[in-house]
């Protein structure tokens, strides 16, 4: 990614749409935390919108999926076509800082993001959630949607819920630790040379 292209901000548009979803996504990775969220599962909007917001990212989604079934496939879809956008966003990643580790508290719950913008997709979820809901939306998903995330992005993401009583606020905790992190490895450092990689690429 040139120069000018930095300055005119890193950013990517994908979709997605198969017989069991339909995806249009675009993110602006040096924006404000201007967001625009329509899907069909409440929570997940939420968490995206917690996400842009810490991580002052752009994000737009507009996404339909066969919810009559369950959330699975609009979450797992939802996470394919944002690691692809940000993947392709961040071109050949010349300048970045790479890594970031983040705590994030939200009342009784800490969250822990620690990524690696490594081009060899990694994850990792240590922690475990009280209940197996929150509302209508099944907490399973946050590690399908996570694990996804990281695969098409192909960066290595550990997440760590170090404790909590609250799902909701344990959740949250997380999400917002990921947009801060993933704001913090993916700022352009001016002392950066290249990719910071001994390999010279990443």
């Amino acid at each position: 990614m040139s120069e000018d292209q930095v300055k005119a901000g890193r950013a990517s548009a994908v979709s997605r749409k198969t017989n069991e979803t339909d995806i249009q996504l675009s993110l602006g990775v040096d924006g404000s935390g201007e967001v625009s969220l329509e899907t069909d599962v409440p929570f997940l909007n939420h968490m995206l919108d917690l996400f842009a917001k810490h991580g002052q990212f752009d994000l737009k989604v507009d996404a339909r999926g066969d919810v009559d079934i369950d959330d699975h496939h609009t979450v797992e879809d939802i996470g394919i076509c944002l690691g692809q956008a940000l993947r392709e966003a961040l071109g050949d990643k010349k300048g970045i800082k790479r890594y970031a580790s983040v705590f994030v508290p939200m009342d009784e719950a800490l969250a822990q993001v620690v990524v690696d913008v490594s081009n060899r997709p990694h994850f990792e979820l240590r922690g475990e959630f009280p209940a197996a809901t929150v509302g209508s939306f099944t907490t399973e998903l946050v590690h399908e949607f996570l694990w996804k995330l990281a695969l098409e992005a192909r960066i290595t993401l550990h997440v760590i819920v170090h404790y909590g009583r609250n799902t909701h606020h344990m959740i949250e905790a997380v999400f917002k630790a990921l947009g801060r992190a993933l704001d913090e490895a993916t700022l352009i450092d001016p002392r950066v040379k290249g990719v910071p990689s001994t390999k010279g690429v990443l």
